[in-house]
Protein backbone atom coordinates (compact mmCIF):
# COMPACT_ATOMS: atom_id res chain seq x y z
CA UNK A 1 0.00 0.00 0.00
CA UNK A 2 1.35 3.11 -0.98
CA UNK A 3 1.23 6.25 1.06
CA UNK A 4 -0.70 7.90 -0.55
CA UNK A 5 -3.44 4.70 -0.31
CA UNK A 6 -2.61 5.02 3.08
CA UNK A 7 -6.48 6.73 4.89
CA UNK A 8 -4.46 6.94 8.51
CA UNK A 9 -2.10 9.43 6.37
CA UNK A 10 -4.51 11.08 3.96
CA UNK A 11 -7.81 11.37 6.36
CA UNK A 12 -8.44 15.18 7.58
CA UNK A 13 -7.82 14.57 11.44
CA UNK A 14 -9.02 17.74 12.99
CA UNK A 15 -11.81 17.14 11.36
CA UNK A 16 -12.53 13.81 13.44
CA UNK A 17 -11.24 15.79 16.58
CA UNK A 18 -14.14 18.03 15.72
CA UNK A 19 -16.79 14.98 15.61
CA UNK A 20 -15.46 12.70 18.98
CA UNK A 21 -15.53 16.33 20.79
CA UNK A 22 -19.02 16.83 19.52
CA UNK A 23 -20.85 13.48 20.01
CA UNK A 24 -18.88 13.15 23.27
CA UNK A 25 -19.90 16.22 24.72
CA UNK A 26 -23.67 15.52 23.09
CA UNK A 27 -23.54 12.41 25.26
CA UNK A 28 -22.68 13.83 28.26
CA UNK A 29 -25.48 16.14 28.19
CA UNK A 30 -28.11 12.84 27.31
CA UNK A 31 -26.76 11.35 30.05
CA UNK A 32 -27.34 14.55 32.49
CA UNK A 33 -30.54 15.09 31.12
CA UNK A 34 -31.83 11.61 31.85
CA UNK A 35 -29.89 10.42 34.86
CA UNK A 36 -31.78 10.93 38.31
CA UNK A 37 -30.53 9.56 42.05
CA UNK A 38 -31.41 5.65 42.53
CA UNK A 39 -31.16 5.37 38.41
CA UNK A 40 -29.03 2.32 36.97
CA UNK A 41 -25.83 1.99 35.97
CA UNK A 42 -23.61 4.58 33.22
CA UNK A 43 -24.49 1.57 30.66
CA UNK A 44 -28.32 0.98 31.69
CA UNK A 45 -29.56 0.41 27.97
CA UNK A 46 -33.02 0.93 28.87
CA UNK A 47 -32.25 4.80 29.40
CA UNK A 48 -31.53 7.64 26.29
CA UNK A 49 -28.35 7.82 27.10
CA UNK A 50 -27.19 3.90 27.13
CA UNK A 51 -29.02 3.42 24.05
CA UNK A 52 -27.55 6.69 22.99
CA UNK A 53 -23.94 4.79 23.49
CA UNK A 54 -25.32 2.09 21.38
CA UNK A 55 -26.03 4.34 18.29
CA UNK A 56 -21.95 5.72 19.22
CA UNK A 57 -20.61 2.18 18.96
CA UNK A 58 -22.73 1.63 15.77
CA UNK A 59 -21.56 4.29 14.50
CA UNK A 60 -17.49 3.63 14.99
CA UNK A 61 -18.81 0.59 12.53
CA UNK A 62 -20.07 2.53 9.90
CA UNK A 63 -16.84 4.59 9.81
CA UNK A 64 -14.95 1.65 9.44
CA UNK A 65 -17.10 0.05 7.13
CA UNK A 66 -16.42 3.45 5.53
CA UNK A 67 -12.97 3.68 5.23
CA UNK A 68 -12.94 0.13 3.93
CA UNK A 69 -15.36 0.75 0.60
CA UNK A 70 -13.98 2.23 -2.54
CA UNK A 71 -14.46 5.94 -2.80
CA UNK A 72 -15.97 5.56 -6.17
CA UNK A 73 -18.93 3.20 -4.67
CA UNK A 74 -20.34 6.56 -3.43
CA UNK A 75 -20.45 8.27 -6.89
CA UNK A 76 -21.29 4.95 -8.51
CA UNK A 77 -24.48 3.93 -6.66
CA UNK A 78 -26.00 7.65 -5.76
CA UNK A 79 -28.92 7.15 -7.73
CA UNK A 80 -29.68 4.02 -6.21
CA UNK A 81 -29.63 5.09 -2.59
CA UNK A 82 -31.75 8.09 -3.38
CA UNK A 83 -34.03 5.85 -5.29
CA UNK A 84 -34.07 4.10 -1.96
CA UNK A 85 -34.75 6.61 0.15
CA UNK A 86 -37.69 7.43 -1.88
CA UNK A 87 -38.85 4.45 -1.47
CA UNK A 88 -38.44 3.75 2.25
CA UNK A 89 -40.18 7.68 2.44
CA UNK A 90 -43.10 6.30 0.54
CA UNK A 91 -42.97 3.01 2.44
CA UNK A 92 -43.18 4.93 5.97
CA UNK A 93 -46.48 6.77 5.31
CA UNK A 94 -48.00 3.35 4.45
CA UNK A 95 -46.29 1.16 7.51
CA UNK A 96 -44.90 3.83 9.95
CA UNK A 97 -45.40 4.35 13.28
CA UNK A 98 -47.38 8.14 13.71
CA UNK A 99 -45.06 9.92 16.72
CA UNK A 100 -45.97 13.69 18.33
CA UNK A 101 -48.39 13.86 14.97
CA UNK A 102 -46.11 12.42 12.42
CA UNK A 103 -46.11 9.25 10.29
CA UNK A 104 -42.24 9.64 10.03
CA UNK A 105 -41.00 6.27 12.03
CA UNK A 106 -40.33 2.83 12.01
CA UNK A 107 -40.14 1.12 15.03
CA UNK A 108 -38.23 -2.02 15.64
CA UNK A 109 -38.29 -3.61 18.80
CA UNK A 110 -36.98 -0.69 21.44
CA UNK A 111 -35.45 1.12 18.59
CA UNK A 112 -36.74 3.85 16.10
CA UNK A 113 -35.58 4.58 13.00
CA UNK A 114 -36.48 7.48 10.72
CA UNK A 115 -36.09 7.74 6.93
CA UNK A 116 -36.06 11.37 6.76
CA UNK A 117 -32.30 11.69 8.69
CA UNK A 118 -31.09 9.44 5.77
CA UNK A 119 -32.53 11.22 2.92
CA UNK A 120 -30.69 14.44 3.09
CA UNK A 121 -27.86 12.13 3.01
CA UNK A 122 -29.05 10.46 -0.17
CA UNK A 123 -29.91 13.95 -1.40
CA UNK A 124 -26.79 15.51 -1.42
CA UNK A 125 -25.33 12.16 -3.52
CA UNK A 126 -27.81 12.06 -6.10
CA UNK A 127 -27.48 15.85 -6.48
CA UNK A 128 -23.77 15.61 -6.49
CA UNK A 129 -23.96 12.90 -9.34
CA UNK A 130 -26.59 14.82 -11.30
CA UNK A 131 -24.57 18.68 -10.85
CA UNK A 132 -20.95 16.73 -11.72
CA UNK A 133 -22.19 14.80 -14.74
CA UNK A 134 -20.67 15.29 -18.03
CA UNK A 135 -22.39 18.50 -20.21
CA UNK A 136 -24.66 19.51 -17.08
CA UNK A 137 -25.24 22.84 -17.46
CA UNK A 138 -27.40 24.17 -14.21
CA UNK A 139 -28.19 27.47 -16.34
CA UNK A 140 -30.44 25.96 -18.23
CA UNK A 141 -34.27 25.50 -18.06
CA UNK A 142 -33.84 21.81 -18.42
CA UNK A 143 -31.00 21.41 -15.97
CA UNK A 144 -32.81 23.54 -13.22
CA UNK A 145 -36.04 21.22 -13.18
CA UNK A 146 -34.05 18.15 -12.72
CA UNK A 147 -32.04 19.62 -9.88
CA UNK A 148 -35.04 20.95 -8.30
CA UNK A 149 -37.07 17.99 -9.11
CA UNK A 150 -34.17 15.42 -6.73
CA UNK A 151 -34.52 18.25 -4.18
CA UNK A 152 -37.93 18.66 -3.84
CA UNK A 153 -38.83 15.02 -3.93
CA UNK A 154 -38.28 13.68 -0.29
CA UNK A 155 -39.56 17.47 0.67
CA UNK A 156 -42.58 16.63 -0.17
CA UNK A 157 -42.87 13.25 0.96
CA UNK A 158 -41.53 14.27 4.04
CA UNK A 159 -44.04 17.11 4.41
CA UNK A 160 -46.74 14.70 3.77
CA UNK A 161 -45.86 12.66 6.97
CA UNK A 162 -46.10 15.78 8.09
CA UNK A 163 -42.77 16.91 9.10
CA UNK A 164 -42.98 20.84 8.50
CA UNK A 165 -38.80 20.42 10.46
CA UNK A 166 -37.18 18.03 8.08
CA UNK A 167 -39.30 19.53 4.88
CA UNK A 168 -37.87 22.98 5.67
CA UNK A 169 -34.32 21.45 5.64
CA UNK A 170 -34.00 20.86 2.20
CA UNK A 171 -34.54 24.51 1.36
CA UNK A 172 -30.27 24.50 2.46
CA UNK A 173 -29.57 23.05 -1.54
CA UNK A 174 -30.35 26.24 -2.46
CA UNK A 175 -26.63 27.28 -1.23
CA UNK A 176 -25.20 24.16 -3.64
CA UNK A 177 -26.64 25.19 -6.34
CA UNK A 178 -25.80 28.40 -5.63
CA UNK A 179 -22.36 27.39 -5.70
CA UNK A 180 -22.30 25.58 -8.79
CA UNK A 181 -23.77 28.99 -10.96
CA UNK A 182 -27.33 29.00 -9.81
CA UNK A 183 -28.45 32.36 -11.11
CA UNK A 184 -27.59 35.26 -9.04
CA UNK A 185 -31.85 36.94 -10.22
CA UNK A 186 -33.14 33.84 -8.94
CA UNK A 187 -31.16 33.76 -5.48
CA UNK A 188 -32.40 37.59 -4.99
CA UNK A 189 -36.37 36.09 -6.16
CA UNK A 190 -35.85 33.62 -3.52
CA UNK A 191 -34.52 36.21 -1.01
CA UNK A 192 -37.49 38.73 -1.80
CA UNK A 193 -39.84 35.67 -1.20
CA UNK A 194 -38.45 34.78 2.13
CA UNK A 195 -38.89 38.25 3.09
CA UNK A 196 -42.69 38.16 1.60
CA UNK A 197 -43.65 35.28 3.51
CA UNK A 198 -42.19 36.66 7.13
CA UNK A 199 -44.05 40.14 6.15
CA UNK A 200 -46.93 37.67 5.05
CA UNK A 201 -47.24 36.36 8.45
CA UNK A 202 -47.26 39.87 10.37
CA UNK A 203 -49.70 42.10 7.92
CA UNK A 204 -52.84 40.76 6.53
CA UNK A 205 -52.65 40.68 2.21
CA UNK A 206 -54.72 43.39 1.55
CA UNK A 207 -52.16 45.71 2.37
CA UNK A 208 -49.50 43.93 1.21
CA UNK A 209 -50.86 43.57 -2.19
CA UNK A 210 -51.05 47.57 -2.80
CA UNK A 211 -47.77 47.59 -1.57
CA UNK A 212 -46.14 44.81 -4.10
CA UNK A 213 -48.61 47.22 -6.90
CA UNK A 214 -46.67 50.61 -5.77
CA UNK A 215 -43.20 48.78 -5.71
CA UNK A 216 -43.83 47.52 -9.08
CA UNK A 217 -44.58 51.33 -10.07
CA UNK A 218 -41.88 52.39 -8.98
CA UNK A 219 -39.38 49.77 -10.28
CA UNK A 220 -41.18 50.58 -13.59
CA UNK A 221 -40.23 54.01 -13.56
CA UNK A 222 -36.53 53.52 -12.82
CA UNK A 223 -36.07 50.96 -16.13
CA UNK A 224 -36.67 54.13 -17.90
CA UNK A 225 -40.09 53.53 -18.75
CA UNK A 226 -41.67 56.73 -20.73
CA UNK A 227 -43.94 58.69 -17.35
CA UNK A 228 -46.76 58.54 -19.43
CA UNK A 229 -47.01 54.73 -19.90
CA UNK A 230 -46.12 54.71 -15.79
CA UNK A 231 -49.16 57.05 -15.37
CA UNK A 232 -51.54 54.74 -17.99
CA UNK A 233 -50.30 51.70 -16.10
CA UNK A 234 -51.50 53.16 -12.82
CA UNK A 235 -54.87 54.48 -13.88
CA UNK A 236 -55.59 51.45 -15.50
CA UNK A 237 -55.97 49.69 -12.15
CA UNK A 238 -57.03 52.96 -10.52
CA UNK A 239 -60.47 53.49 -12.38
CA UNK A 240 -61.82 49.83 -11.74
CA UNK A 241 -61.04 50.04 -8.33
CA UNK A 242 -62.84 53.47 -8.00
CA UNK A 243 -65.52 52.71 -9.67
CA UNK A 244 -66.12 49.61 -7.36
CA UNK A 245 -64.97 50.94 -4.17
CA UNK A 246 -68.28 53.64 -5.33
CA UNK A 247 -70.85 51.24 -5.26
CA UNK A 248 -69.81 49.60 -2.41
CA UNK A 249 -69.70 52.85 -0.46
CA UNK A 250 -74.01 53.86 -2.03
CA UNK A 251 -74.34 50.18 0.05
CA UNK A 252 -74.38 48.13 -2.82
CA UNK A 253 -72.04 45.23 -1.21
CA UNK A 254 -70.59 43.60 -4.77
CA UNK A 255 -67.28 42.22 -2.99
CA UNK A 256 -64.43 42.22 -0.23
CA UNK A 257 -62.16 44.76 -0.16
CA UNK A 258 -59.21 41.97 -1.15
CA UNK A 259 -61.12 41.26 -4.57
CA UNK A 260 -61.38 45.12 -5.38
CA UNK A 261 -57.31 45.32 -4.88
CA UNK A 262 -56.60 41.59 -6.88
CA UNK A 263 -59.25 43.29 -9.74
CA UNK A 264 -57.30 46.88 -9.61
CA UNK A 265 -53.25 45.14 -9.66
CA UNK A 266 -54.92 42.45 -12.67
CA UNK A 267 -55.83 45.78 -14.87
CA UNK A 268 -52.72 47.29 -13.94
CA UNK A 269 -50.57 44.07 -14.91
CA UNK A 270 -52.90 43.68 -18.82
CA UNK A 271 -51.98 47.20 -19.37
CA UNK A 272 -48.27 47.12 -18.11
CA UNK A 273 -48.06 43.84 -20.34
CA UNK A 274 -49.47 45.61 -23.73
CA UNK A 275 -47.07 48.34 -22.90
CA UNK A 276 -44.67 45.77 -22.63
CA UNK A 277 -45.51 44.36 -26.05
CA UNK A 278 -45.75 47.97 -27.69
CA UNK A 279 -42.13 49.03 -26.53
CA UNK A 280 -40.28 45.80 -26.76
CA UNK A 281 -39.16 45.96 -23.15
CA UNK A 282 -37.63 42.78 -21.98
CA UNK A 283 -37.15 44.45 -18.61
CA UNK A 284 -40.73 45.03 -18.22
CA UNK A 285 -42.04 41.39 -18.36
CA UNK A 286 -39.13 41.01 -16.24
CA UNK A 287 -41.25 43.41 -13.26
CA UNK A 288 -44.70 41.82 -14.64
CA UNK A 289 -44.07 38.29 -14.16
CA UNK A 290 -41.82 39.22 -10.43
CA UNK A 291 -44.90 41.64 -9.30
CA UNK A 292 -47.12 38.35 -10.27
CA UNK A 293 -45.14 35.73 -8.67
CA UNK A 294 -44.89 37.90 -5.47
CA UNK A 295 -48.62 37.87 -5.32
CA UNK A 296 -49.38 34.31 -6.12
CA UNK A 297 -46.62 33.65 -2.87
CA UNK A 298 -48.41 36.09 -0.69
CA UNK A 299 -51.78 34.39 -1.74
CA UNK A 300 -50.61 30.68 -1.33
CA UNK A 301 -48.87 31.55 1.84
CA UNK A 302 -51.89 33.09 3.55
CA UNK A 303 -53.74 29.95 2.53
CA UNK A 304 -51.28 27.32 3.62
CA UNK A 305 -50.90 29.01 6.82
CA UNK A 306 -54.35 28.72 7.44
CA UNK A 307 -55.28 26.08 6.14
CA UNK A 308 -52.40 23.31 5.89
CA UNK A 309 -50.44 23.42 9.36
CA UNK A 310 -51.51 22.37 12.28
CA UNK A 311 -52.56 24.39 14.86
CA UNK A 312 -50.13 24.33 17.17
CA UNK A 313 -47.42 25.12 13.99
CA UNK A 314 -49.09 27.94 13.59
CA UNK A 315 -49.27 29.35 16.99
CA UNK A 316 -45.47 28.25 17.38
CA UNK A 317 -44.84 30.59 14.38
CA UNK A 318 -46.76 33.35 15.88
CA UNK A 319 -44.77 33.22 19.15
CA UNK A 320 -41.60 33.25 17.48
CA UNK A 321 -42.83 36.44 15.45
CA UNK A 322 -44.12 37.70 18.44
CA UNK A 323 -47.77 38.25 17.32
CA UNK A 324 -49.01 35.72 19.77
CA UNK A 325 -47.91 35.20 23.65
CA UNK A 326 -48.65 31.80 25.02
CA UNK A 327 -46.17 31.41 27.65
CA UNK A 328 -47.82 28.44 29.39
CA UNK A 329 -48.84 26.66 25.96
CA UNK A 330 -46.89 26.41 22.72
CA UNK A 331 -44.87 28.82 23.98
CA UNK A 332 -44.04 26.52 26.89
CA UNK A 333 -41.05 24.84 25.49
CA UNK A 334 -39.12 27.89 24.71
CA UNK A 335 -39.58 29.97 27.83
CA UNK A 336 -38.44 27.24 30.36
CA UNK A 337 -35.42 26.62 27.76
CA UNK A 338 -34.23 30.40 27.83
CA UNK A 339 -35.15 30.58 32.03
CA UNK A 340 -32.78 27.05 31.83
CA UNK A 341 -30.00 28.71 29.90
CA UNK A 342 -30.21 31.92 31.25
CA UNK A 343 -29.72 30.41 34.86
CA UNK A 344 -26.59 28.79 33.82
CA UNK A 345 -24.55 32.32 34.09
CA UNK A 346 -21.26 32.50 32.99
CA UNK A 347 -20.00 29.19 34.32
CA UNK A 348 -23.03 27.08 34.50
CA UNK A 349 -24.11 25.05 37.89
CA UNK A 350 -21.84 22.18 36.90
CA UNK A 351 -22.35 18.81 35.50
CA UNK A 352 -25.39 16.85 36.62
CA UNK A 353 -26.81 19.68 39.06
CA UNK A 354 -28.59 21.42 36.72
CA UNK A 355 -32.41 22.17 38.50
CA UNK A 356 -34.53 22.72 35.40
CA UNK A 357 -32.73 19.74 33.72
CA UNK A 358 -33.42 17.50 36.74
CA UNK A 359 -36.96 18.90 37.56
CA UNK A 360 -38.16 18.00 34.00
CA UNK A 361 -39.57 21.84 33.64
CA UNK A 362 -38.01 21.86 29.53
CA UNK A 363 -39.74 18.63 27.38
CA UNK A 364 -37.31 17.03 25.08
CA UNK A 365 -34.04 18.44 26.55
CA UNK A 366 -32.05 15.39 25.63
CA UNK A 367 -33.53 15.38 21.60
CA UNK A 368 -34.78 18.87 20.19
CA UNK A 369 -33.61 21.20 23.08
CA UNK A 370 -30.45 19.81 24.23
CA UNK A 371 -28.47 22.74 23.86
CA UNK A 372 -30.20 24.40 27.23
CA UNK A 373 -28.86 21.57 29.10
CA UNK A 374 -25.57 22.82 28.10
CA UNK A 375 -26.59 26.54 29.24
CA UNK A 376 -27.98 25.27 32.50
CA UNK A 377 -24.54 23.17 33.54
CA UNK A 378 -21.52 24.58 31.49
CA UNK A 379 -23.10 28.02 31.52
CA UNK A 380 -21.97 30.98 28.49
CA UNK A 381 -18.61 29.03 28.70
CA UNK A 382 -20.25 25.65 27.49
CA UNK A 383 -22.40 27.10 25.35
CA UNK A 384 -19.94 29.46 23.26
CA UNK A 385 -17.50 25.73 23.04
CA UNK A 386 -20.33 24.47 21.27
CA UNK A 387 -20.99 27.13 18.83
CA UNK A 388 -17.36 27.25 18.73
CA UNK A 389 -17.16 24.02 17.67
CA UNK A 390 -19.64 23.69 14.88
CA UNK A 391 -18.17 27.00 13.37
CA UNK A 392 -14.89 25.36 13.34
CA UNK A 393 -16.34 22.03 11.53
CA UNK A 394 -18.19 24.23 9.52
CA UNK A 395 -15.63 26.47 8.49
CA UNK A 396 -12.72 23.47 7.99
CA UNK A 397 -15.53 21.91 5.51
CA UNK A 398 -15.41 24.86 3.42
CA UNK A 399 -11.80 24.59 3.42
CA UNK A 400 -11.92 21.21 2.30
CA UNK A 401 -14.81 21.14 -0.04
CA UNK A 402 -12.89 23.80 -1.81
CA UNK A 403 -9.70 21.80 -2.43
CA UNK A 404 -11.49 18.65 -3.94
CA UNK A 405 -9.91 17.87 -7.46
CA UNK A 406 -13.57 16.35 -8.09
CA UNK A 407 -17.06 17.81 -8.77
CA UNK A 408 -18.48 15.42 -7.42
CA UNK A 409 -16.66 15.90 -4.05
CA UNK A 410 -16.88 19.30 -3.88
CA UNK A 411 -20.33 19.60 -4.38
CA UNK A 412 -21.52 16.79 -1.95
CA UNK A 413 -19.29 18.76 0.62
CA UNK A 414 -21.34 21.37 0.14
CA UNK A 415 -24.53 19.63 0.35
CA UNK A 416 -23.30 18.51 4.13
CA UNK A 417 -22.27 22.06 4.75
CA UNK A 418 -25.89 23.63 4.20
CA UNK A 419 -27.85 20.95 5.85
CA UNK A 420 -25.27 21.56 8.67
CA UNK A 421 -25.47 24.87 8.67
CA UNK A 422 -29.07 25.02 9.04
CA UNK A 423 -29.55 22.36 11.32
CA UNK A 424 -26.93 24.31 13.95
CA UNK A 425 -28.54 27.42 13.44
CA UNK A 426 -32.16 26.34 13.44
CA UNK A 427 -31.84 23.98 16.37
CA UNK A 428 -29.96 26.63 18.99
CA UNK A 429 -31.75 29.78 17.55
CA UNK A 430 -35.34 27.57 18.34
CA UNK A 431 -33.69 27.02 21.88
CA UNK A 432 -33.66 30.92 22.48
CA UNK A 433 -36.26 31.99 21.04
CA UNK A 434 -34.97 33.82 17.67
CA UNK A 435 -36.71 30.56 15.44
CA UNK A 436 -40.43 28.85 15.56
CA UNK A 437 -40.05 25.45 17.32
CA UNK A 438 -39.80 23.30 14.29
CA UNK A 439 -38.42 20.20 15.68
CA UNK A 440 -34.87 19.44 14.30
CA UNK A 441 -31.78 18.10 16.25
CA UNK A 442 -28.51 19.53 16.89
CA UNK A 443 -26.31 17.42 14.52
CA UNK A 444 -23.86 14.51 16.76
CA UNK A 445 -25.58 16.60 20.04
CA UNK A 446 -29.06 15.42 20.31
CA UNK A 447 -30.53 12.04 21.77
CA UNK A 448 -31.29 10.03 18.58
CA UNK A 449 -29.80 7.21 16.79
CA UNK A 450 -31.16 7.82 13.58
CA UNK A 451 -29.59 11.42 13.55
CA UNK A 452 -26.15 10.40 14.86
CA UNK A 453 -25.77 7.65 12.54
CA UNK A 454 -27.58 9.79 9.30
CA UNK A 455 -24.98 12.82 10.23
CA UNK A 456 -22.02 10.61 10.90
CA UNK A 457 -22.39 8.65 7.73
CA UNK A 458 -22.93 12.40 6.23
CA UNK A 459 -19.64 13.76 7.71
CA UNK A 460 -17.66 10.69 6.92
CA UNK A 461 -18.49 9.96 3.49
CA UNK A 462 -17.11 13.44 2.84
CA UNK A 463 -14.20 12.61 4.72
CA UNK A 464 -13.43 9.72 2.87
CA UNK A 465 -13.67 11.42 -0.48
CA UNK A 466 -11.32 13.74 0.66
CA UNK A 467 -8.78 11.61 1.57
CA UNK A 468 -9.01 10.61 -2.07
CA UNK A 469 -8.98 13.25 -3.78
CA UNK A 470 -5.73 12.87 -5.52
CA UNK A 471 -7.36 9.76 -7.51
CA UNK A 472 -11.54 10.65 -7.53
CA UNK A 473 -11.72 13.07 -11.21
CA UNK A 474 -15.01 14.05 -12.29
Amino acid sequence: MTRRDNILLNIDWFTVFLWVALVVFGWMNIYSANIMKGDGTVMDFSQRYGKQFIWLLVSIILILIIFLLDAKFFPFFAYLLYGITIVTLLAVLVFGKEINGAKSWFVIGGFQFQPSEFAKLFTALALARLLSSYGFVLKNFKSLVLAGSIILAPALLIMVQPDLGSMMVYFAFIFVLYREGFPQNLMVLGSILIILFVITLLVEKIYILPVIWIIALIVIKLFKVPLKSVLYIFAAGILPAGILVFFMQSGQQVMGYESVILISIAASLLFALIIAIRLRNNNLYKIIAGMVISILFVISVDYAINNTLKEHQKQRIYVTLGIEDDPQGVGYNVNQSKIAIGSGGFSGKGFLNGTQTKLQFVPEQSTDFIFCTVGEEWGFIGASAVVILFVLMIVRLVILSERQRSDFSRIYGYGFISVLIVHFTVNVGMTIGLFPVIGIPLPFFSYGGSSLLAFTLFLFIFLKLDSNRKELLR
